[in-house]
């Protein structure tokens, strides 16, 4: 599909003009929108340059090419952004919600969030997200005058929401905050949000394939058994084995990326 040229964002696109602002009040920036500032603050946060450190899948110093939950995040900004452009949705936005969405991850992948959730039973358990929104409006010390990065409504609203409205539990730092800056926790998120949501799963599905050929748990007959990526396997030529593995894996993940962002569109 060829790419559409510029315009100006959708109406069910959210415009950092028509922001609700911050909690605490700062003034404009002459240079920047309000979602780029942001994404900034995301980007020069302790807590994103932690990621690099963190585990996707495979820990980190096993390769040099597994992802971490930092070149993760930054597959998934880029996926994220593409779609968006499609539909003329806020980028910026997106692009924030896309860098955040793992920013409360612990080390040690999912393994390591169970383990901090049997820790931490008297103490409220442990939650990913509600970690990534302590550490977003708390935990971060760059300012004098508050904690936190001091998002916008929408950012937040995203952060906390991009995986579907919250009804039936509230963690404690996602309560606090809604109680302050009420995020209409039932309603679904912004368009921008949910983009960042299904860019998550395009990425972490078709990196997991990548990463998982690489370290060898399972190989191209395997795939071939699959739905989608099998018939993409069948479709590369016959003598497709005669390339290096690197090259090999790149053609398939690059195809699914593609099948599977075109499917949204």
């Amino acid at each position: 599909m060829p790419m559409k040229p510029f315009k100006n964002l959708t109406k069910l696109a959210l415009n950092s003009k028509n922001s609700r602002g911050r909690l605490i009040k700062e003034d404009l920036s002459h240079s920047r929108s309000e979602f780029q500032r942001d994404r900034d603050r995301i980007l020069h946060s302790a807590a994103f340059r932690r990621l690099k450190h963190k585990t996707q899948v495979f820990v980190s110093h096993e390769g040099d090419h597994y992802r971490t939950r930092l070149t993760h995040s930054l597959e998934v900004s880029q996926i994220a952004r593409s779609i968006a452009r499609i539909f003329y949705l806020n980028e910026e936005l997106t692009e924030t919600l896309a860098l955040a969405h793992d920013i409360g991850h612990p080390p040690f992948g999912h393994a390591g969030e169970d383990a901090l959730k049997i820790a931490m039973k008297n103490h409220h358990g442990f939650d990913h997200n509600d970690q990534a929104i302590r550490i977003v409006h708390q935990l971060e010390k760059k300012y004098f005058d508050f904690d936190g990065l001091n998002l916008t409504w929408e950012s937040l609203e995203g952060l906390v929401k991009h995986n579907g409205p919250l009804i039936s539990s509230m963690p404690p730092a996602i309560k606090s905050l809604n109680n302050e800056f009420d995020l209409k926790l039932m309603n679904y998120s912004s368009l921008e949000a949910q983009v960042a949501a299904i860019a998550d799963d395009i990425a972490y599905n078709n990196h997991d394939i990548d990463d998982g050929l690489r370290a060898g748990f399972f190989n191209y007959d395997d795939l071939r058994e699959l739905p989608l990526v099998g018939d993409i396997i069948s479709d590369l030529p016959n003598d497709f084995d005669q390339y290096e593995i690197p090259r090999i894996n790149n053609e398939i993940t690059r195809r699914s990326t593609s099948l599977m962002i075109d499917d949204v569109i």
